[in-house]
């Protein structure tokens, strides 16, 4: 009877551990976030227009370009453009860009909501640019970097992960990237194909907790 009990104590610690952990937004490999094939929660964050938006609210999208960046990261304004080319390219086509400042404004005031207001304007910013208050959503994903590209696409309700990394392989220079990362598997999925490069180290600065 006793080990009965014992087991069954072992039991439910393990169950209650495995719940904690995808809480946190470990995956079943034991990382820390995502990996391709994972199906990404839905969220709800504050965009810079104050309204709350959720993957949830584009009805008539095939999928998305999720992109954690920020305002002061040089990795990130040297992609502010090419950011606002792959939303204009891709978001008529169903994969619209959905960018998240992750970063803790009380450990980088540059990243405050209110300065993400005036970047967002200054730079014409075609899509949402959402305020990941209080640090929830960023581990969920397992982003490390500003900025750090997750495409999902809608399958069945659900929203797979597809392609985890970098926009491409030059972020000092657009004209010398001859590997486009996140444009070519946006295209490989329109074309209802397997993307070729399903993950790439994202390139930029941490996280700021």
């Amino acid at each position: 009877m006793k080990t009965l009990k014992f087991l069954v104590g072992i039991a439910l610690v393990i169950a209650v551990s495995a719940f904690a952990i995808d809480r946190v937004g470990f995956n079943t490999t034991g990382e820390v976030g995502y990996s391709i094939g994972d199906n990404a929660t839905d969220f709800k964050l504050k965009n810079i227009d104050n309204t709350l938006v959720s993957l949830s609210d584009y009805d008539e999208a095939k999928g998305f370009i999720i992109i954690f960046t920020c305002n002061h990261c040089p990795y990130s304004v040297a992609y502010e453009d090419r950011i606002i080319a792959l939303d204009k390219m891709f978001k008529s086509k169903g994969y619209p860009v959905i960018a998240i400042n992750p970063n803790n404004p009380k450990a980088y005031p540059d990243d405050s909501f209110e300065n993400m207001k005036t970047r967002a304007k200054e730079k014409g910013f075609t899509f949402p640019y959402l305020f990941d208050e209080g640090q929830k959503i960023y581990p969920q994903y397992g982003a490390t970097k500003t900025p750090h590209v997750y495409v999902i696409e809608k399958i069945s309700g659900n929203s797979v992960v597809r392609y985890i990394g970098a926009i491409d392989n030059n972020y000092k220079d657009a004209a010398s990237a001859d590997k486009k990362y996140v444009e070519d598997a946006v295209n490989a999925l329109l074309k209802g194909e397997e993307v070729s490069v399903e993950t790439t180290k994202a390139i930029g600065c941490s996280i700021k907790a």
